[in-house]
């Protein structure tokens, strides 16, 4: 009787398209979501695992606001399981958090650019999104999501209307990356990187883990790829260092300074993450640094142009300085 009744309660969790198979009291692969009498609730909900007030070049997004600082929050869980994980504490395990309501949460944004739902994966917290982000919305503030971009697509359109900023992972160019490294699929990430493109404020994160994804040819095709898109856009290839399950070198410099070079062929704002010097934006036309980012911003746009040849820049807000968030 009691196999009967736990196939009669199974659930399917459909929030992302890992559709995990829920029995009674199971929890999915993201720790966030379980099967409550039949029906998959978030146990997450007005639970913050981490915030802080960042600089919104932390997300990293270059072309948003530049200067200004973003209240950032995030909940617990993660549907990948990346062996390279930077903030695995809170992605791929579930605590007891802080609890807080979309009410105090938006509040809590109101003295900075607005809120980014970042650090584990947001989209496993998609009711708190959902809630929270017309608040924020009401009183004048930005709504930022910081991605790996795995989430079915009838959620991620509930979300896109109440979306400012999106940066998504795109971690390799390969499904065999995706399953060795992150069990996910490349094809997922893609599908809503389409589905966002032009209808938000895109850019793109891109950790270069040595002899995992670094091969010219692989970055090649996915700079390729962002070109083919048509919308403008940044890219970011950031330098992994050795973290969670994985314990490789960390990238050298000259890799990354290699594959910019490709990515420069195919994309007029490409970026180097933890690497000093890496952030400066440089005017696509005439080659002009036109926004500093060490030791802080300077921004040196004109009416969010160039101030050489007047060739505008892409983004949002960009010719102005808001550090006093």
């Amino acid at each position: 009787m009691s196999d009967i009744n736990i196939v009669a309660n199974s659930a399917s969790c459909l929030l992302c398209p890992q559709h995990c198979q829920l029995k009674p009291g199971q929890s999915g692969r993201c720790h966030a979501r379980e099967n409550r009498g039949g029906e998959v609730v978030s146990l997450t909900y007005g639970e913050v695992a981490a915030w802080n007030l960042d600089p919104i070049e932390k997300k990293p997004l270059y072309h948003f606001y530049p200067g200004s600082s973003i209240f950032s929050v995030g909940g617990f869980g993660c549907n990948l399981s990346c062996s390279f994980c930077q903030n695995h504490e809170i992605s791929q395990h579930h605590h007891v958090g802080r609890k807080v309501t979309p009410a105090e949460l938006a509040g809590q944004a109101q003295n900075s650019l607005g809120l980014c739902f970042t650090y584990s994966e947001p989209s496993m917290w998609f009711e708190m999104i959902r809630d929270t982000a017309p608040l924020v919305r009401a009183q004048g503030g930005k709504v930022v999501l910081v991605s790996n971009g795995t989430i079915s697509v009838r959620f991620l359109e509930e979300l896109i209307p109440w979306l400012d900023a999106v940066n998504i992972d795109i971690k390799g160019f390969t499904e065999e990356f995706y399953q060795t490294y992150c069990g996910g699929k490349l094809s997922w990430v893609l599908d809503n990187v389409e589905r966002l493109a032009g209808r938000v404020h895109l850019e793109i994160t891109t950790l270069v883990i040595p002899g995992a994804n670094d091969d010219p040819q692989e970055l090649t095709e996915l700079a390729r790829w962002l070109h083919q898109l048509d919308v403008p856009l940044a890219w970011h290839l950031s330098r992994y260092h050795p973290a969670y399950r994985l314990a490789v070198p960390p990238t050298d410099r000259q890799t990354l300074e290699r594959l910019w070079n490709i990515g420069k062929e195919w994309l007029p704002y490409v970026y180097l993450g933890n690497v000093s010097g890496g952030d400066t934006t440089f005017c696509p036309q005439c080659g002009d640094a036109v926004i500093q980012r060490e030791p802080v911003v300077a921004n040196r746009l004109e009416q969010g142009c160039c101030p050489k040849c007047r060739t505008a820049i892409f983004g949002v807000g960009m010719n102005q300085l808001n550090r006093q968030f």
